[in-house]
């Protein structure tokens, strides 16, 4: 769902090219949840191998960290480990509105509706175990460090660069700046634009940066305050918040009551199954990890070929060119500068 902060947040436009050399702790189910949904065929249908694999996660993977490496951008794959109890309720209603979609495009391929099968399709995107693996092996073949996180991967990625192990968090939802990511990269696609929810049309974006302590500072409020302003709007894990406080009047009750929590959820309400101190504290304190590493090594390529063209029925042309790309970069600017 994602803390729906957009329209306080201030951003600075960035680019490709100004962000060379830069280490981004990625969310990758983020990631590859925007594979799975918009790399499909034009009936809605993923994209397969002739024995019915996916292979949408691994084609949008691959171009999407080619093209990175070429711009000499340095991304670590943050995976998503056990959910908090308290975001149960949220998974529930996920899966709630998976399975609808799932009957909705199954109505549209009995009517043969192209435009129906398309919008719904998309909806009914679910990681499976084995999607979560090949993504894996993939990163692993091109060199690229990838993470496993105890709990929630954006809350791993903000502890990553709050240590300084990487410059900035990368995820399109807003969460990451409560669990306290110091900046954040919103619209991180190579090509300037992004599929449009539902339709064959796009819209043009750009990558975005969002620096934390920049905008407490202009919003006047603590760290502390930005979680209490997510619970009130709304988070994963007290979905809907408080009923009549969007954006804008939950930050005047925060800067009314300060840091105390008591006195602001005494005046405005709270309706959970959870306490908010409950609420709070699993923000605030999302387990990480200290063991991992960040460290680039070489592309395997016959890890790459075994793996996609072997298993996977890529076009071996095309990955080889993704290879070579990859390859004369890292040339160009020799291996102990590149990684």
């Amino acid at each position: 769902m994602g803390v729906k902060l957009k329209d306080l947040f201030e951003t600075k436009k960035t680019s490709y090219e100004q962000l060379a050399h830069k280490r981004i702790a990625i969310d990758a189910f983020n990631m590859l949840y925007q594979f799975l949904t918009t790399i499909r065929m034009q009936d809605g249908t993923p994209l397969k191998n002739s024995k019915g694999n996916i292979t949408s996660h691994l084609v949008g993977l691959l171009a999407r960290c080619t093209n990175m490496l070429e711009h000499n951008i340095k991304p670590i794959f943050i995976y998503d480990g056990t959910p908090p109890e308290l975001k149960r309720a949220e998974r529930e209603r996920r899966k709630e509105l998976k399975e609808e979609a799932q009957k909705k495009y199954a109505q549209a391929i009995q009517e043969q509706d192209g435009e129906q099968m398309k919008k719904y399709a998309g909806r009914t995107v679910q990681l499976t175990a084995d999607i979560i693996s090949e993504s894996k092996e993939l990163l692993t073949a091109l060199g690229i460090p990838w993470i496993q996180a105890p709990s929630e991967a954006e809350a791993q990625a903000a502890y990553i660069v709050q240590r300084g192990d990487a410059d900035y968090s990368a995820s399109q939802d807003y969460d990451s700046l409560l669990f306290g990511t110091p900046k954040l990269i919103r619209n991180l696609g190579i090509s300037g634009k992004r599929k449009r929810p539902g339709s064959y049309g796009y819209i043009q974006i750009e990558p975005e940066i969002i620096v934390l302590e920049e905008e407490l500072k202009r919003l006047h409020i603590t760290q502390k305050q930005l979680i209490l302003l997510g619970m009130i709007i709304g988070t994963d894990f007290n979905i809907g918040g408080i009923q009549g406080l969007g954006p804008k009047k939950g930050l005047m009750k925060i800067k009314e009551h300060g840091e105390d929590m008591d006195a602001l959820f005494a005046d405005i309400g709270w309706k959970s199954e959870y306490t908010y101190q409950d609420v709070y504290n699993t923000l605030a304190d999302m387990p990480v990890t200290e063991t991992y590493t960040t460290t680039q090594k070489n592309i395997d390529e016959q890890y790459i070929h075994d793996l996609l063209v072997k298993r996977f029925e890529f076009n071996p042309q095309r990955v080889q060119q993704s290879i070579e790309r990859i390859q004369t970069r890292s040339s160009q600017k020799g291996l102990a500068e590149f990684f």
